[in-house]
């Protein structure tokens, strides 16, 4: 992959985990609610959260935006990559408004806070303090923070791909596992249709050369990955 820097937009990696390293996932709904949050609140208008025209008409179907919805949402970021695991999640993002970035996390992480408080009987914090920000500025971590990003799931079935110096013991399964689990935006840079309406892929994508050549050098990153340039971008 090859990126040329946009001189007029930033990268921001954003994380953040349950406090006390709690699971915040603990079912499907709970997972199609985040992403249903990180879509409804992007946006410069307040959203309404509770809002079923999200799971109607972009998670079920699964269709992006059309010219009109788009015209409509005016958005505070571009989502360009996102990962949920069970007790945390990633994005990285460009801002397209003043603050747009604060605003929003605000937004997501609040609401979603209040639905699982609801949901759970439970109250206080859930999200281990103040998300992490990191701004990308070496060109290593800009390479390597989309693979990174959506190699997270593969904690689950092939932990060795942390390890610079091991290669991963069985790149067909760890690829197979990817291609079945729904909660990151590696599906939709794939060209299969997830929640195509939540991610801005068209820089990446260029970057990448398409969705074929994403998924390409998705196959060749699992052969051997050294995450060592960003270790310092991440959570552990």
């Amino acid at each position: 992959m090859s990126i040329e820097y946009n001189k007029n937009m930033d990268f921001y990696h954003l994380l953040n985990r349950g406090v006390d390293k709690r699971s915040i996932f603990l079912d499907e709904r709970d997972f199609l609610r985040f992403i249903h949050d990180i879509f409804e609140f992007n946006d410069v208008s307040n959203a309404n959260p509770n809002s079923g025209h999200f799971f109607k008409q972009h998670l079920d179907i699964g269709r992006p935006l059309s010219e009109k919805e788009h015209k409509q949402k005016k958005l505070l970021i571009k989502i360009h990559f996102f990962c949920l695991m069970s007790n945390h999640y990633h994005l990285l993002v460009s801002p397209l408004v003043e603050d747009g970035i604060p605003r929003f996390m605000k937004k997501l992480n609040m609401g979603y806070a209040k639905y699982f408080n609801e949901k759970y009987e439970r109250s206080g914090a859930l999200f281990q303090g103040k998300y992490k920000r990191v701004l990308i500025e070496r060109d290593a971590h800009f390479l390597w923070m989309p693979y990174y990003i959506h190699f997270n799931p593969l904690d689950l079935v092939a932990p060795e791909w942390r390890d610079g110096e091991k290669s991963i013991k069985n790149p067909k399964k760890a690829l197979d596992f990817l291609e079945n689990y729904r909660w990151s935006s590696h599906l939709d840079y794939a060209g299969k249709k997830n929640f195509p309406s939540v991610t801005q892929r068209d820089f990446f994508l260029e970057s990448f050369g398409g969705e074929k050549a994403y998924a390409q050098s998705i196959e060749e990153h699992l052969k051997g990955v050294d995450i060592d340039e960003i270790k310092e971008m991440t959570l552990e």
